[in-house]
Parts: structure tokens; sequence; C-alpha cells
């Protein structure tokens, strides 16, 4: 009984009850943390009313033809086979639709490929099964992105979503993302940025976003990339410009110390 009430609660609910991480029994969109995913979740509002619309109209009218022309009301049916006035509404309304939806979604598609000026560029590379991000316009360091196993998960982290290095970019400015592969296709996905980036070795793609709240914001590998494909999950953590400078700073010497370690281990 209680977990029903938590179902009808989130449907009610909408995206109040929200965060920017999966929840139990969430059947909503996370909330929107870039202008796009804004966008987004207003066009798929905009959908659900179209589509219950169809839903109910299509319901009335199995309804009504059941009751109608059951075979106590209507026990000699009628023999004709073809209406043309009800022929051509039930083409035309459905032609009207889809133009009534393609118009809002064309839209939305051109704002999705619009290429901004970038205020800094990360690279993200997808292995099997981890992640990797560099950051060119820093001095090029960069380092891997592991999940944390249930046996090493402290009180407070979330499980198959916490990672040891988080990506990390700054509040409110445009970050480009350039992002491949090195072995199969991977996805790179954030459900609150609104975009989903196929991982393609030998091929790069690009998406860029701006987010205007700190936060941790989490995603999954959303493209089936092997045996661990479920454990390569995306911490993307969204920090003051003046705390991602000092952060910049501190992950140059330590990951550059790291990678010293490893070079000198692998001798």
């Amino acid at each position: 009984m209680y977990k029903i009430f938590l179902f009808l609660a989130s449907i009610m609910s909408g995206n109040l009850a929200m965060a920017n991480e999966p929840q139990p029994w969430q059947l909503y969109l996370q909330p929107a943390a870039t202008e796009t995913m804004e966008h987004l979740t207003v066009f798929h509002d905009f959908l659900m009313y179209i589509i219950t619309g169809i839903t109910l109209f299509v319901l009335g009218l199995l309804l009504y033809v059941c009751y109608r022309f059951h075979h106590k009301r209507n026990p000699i049916p009628a023999t004709f086979t073809h209406n043309v006035p009800i022929e051509i509404i039930w083409t035309l309304i459905p032609t009207i639709i889809i133009f009534i939806i393609a118009i809002p979604s064309f839209k939305l598609l051109a704002k999705e490929n619009e290429k901004p000026v970038a205020d800094l560029t990360v690279k993200v590379i997808g292995y099997q099964w981890y992640w990797k991000y560099e950051y060119p316009d820093n001095g090029g360091f960069g380092y891997d992105s592991n999940y944390i196993s249930d046996a090493q998960l402290k009180p407070g982290q979330k499980r198959l979503l916490e990672v040891d290095n988080r990506l990390v970019i700054p509040q409110g400015s445009t970050v480009r993302f350039i992002i491949t592969a090195a072995d199969v296709i991977h996805s790179f996905t954030v459900p609150s940025f609104g975009f989903k980036v196929d991982a393609v070795p030998g091929r790069v793609n690009e998406t860029y976003v701006k987010v205007d709240k700190v936060g941790v914001y989490y995603g999954q590998c959303s493209e089936l990339c092997g045996v661990n494909h479920g454990f390569m999950p995306i911490a993307v953590e969204v920090v003051s410009r003046e705390d991602f400078a000092k952060w910049v700073t501190d992950a140059k010497a330590k990951y550059a110390a790291l990678n010293a370690q490893k070079l000198l281990a692998s001798k």
C-alpha cells in the first residue's frame, strides 16, 4: 500500500520532488539544469497533452462502439464499407497534429545544434569500463573516473553513481565537450543537462553545456558497451569559477604526480 501511495504521489507531483539523480519510483524527467533541458521538458509536456488527448479520444470511441454496436442493440449490421467524409477527416487531423508537433521539434533541434563560443573545452574518452577526462585549455592534464564499488562506498555516497574522480566544470561558463572512445561505442549522458552523445572510436562528437547552478549532476553510460556497462557512472560537479581555478591548480599537481608514479611503476 505504501508503494502504491508513492507511485501516485510521483505522478501528481511531477518534477517537484525530483533531484539531479535517479529517484526510486521516478516517472518524470529530472529537473532541468540547462536551458536546453528546459526546452526539452516543455516540449515533453506539450507532447504529453497531445498524447493524452488522443488516447482519451480513442478510448471514448472504443467504449462508444462497444456500447452502441453491441449485438443486442444492433442485431442487423450495416452493409456499407466506405465513408468518404470520415476518411478525409481521419487523414487530415493526424497530418495537422504532425505539423503542430514538427514546428517546435525543428526549433528544438536547431537550438541543440547551435555552437556557441566556448569558455572551456573538456575532452571525454570512453573506455571499457570507465571515463577519462582531459582539460586541453588548462595545460592538458587528464585523469580517469571509475565507479566506487559497493564495498568501498562511504555513508551518503550513491550506489552505482558515485565515482572516485568527478568531472569538474565552472558555474555559468559555456563548456564544450568533445567526446570519443578508445575501444567500443559508449554514450555520454547526463539527463539534467539534456544531452546524450555517443562516444565512437575514431570519431569526435561534441556538445555544449552551460550550468548556472552549483551542484553535482549524475548520469550513466547509455550504450550497451560490454559486461560492465552498468558500472560506468558520470558525476559532474559544478563549482564556482573561483573554486574551479583553485581546483585546476591542485589537479595539475595531483595528476602530474600520479602520472609520474605510473610511469615509474611501468618501468
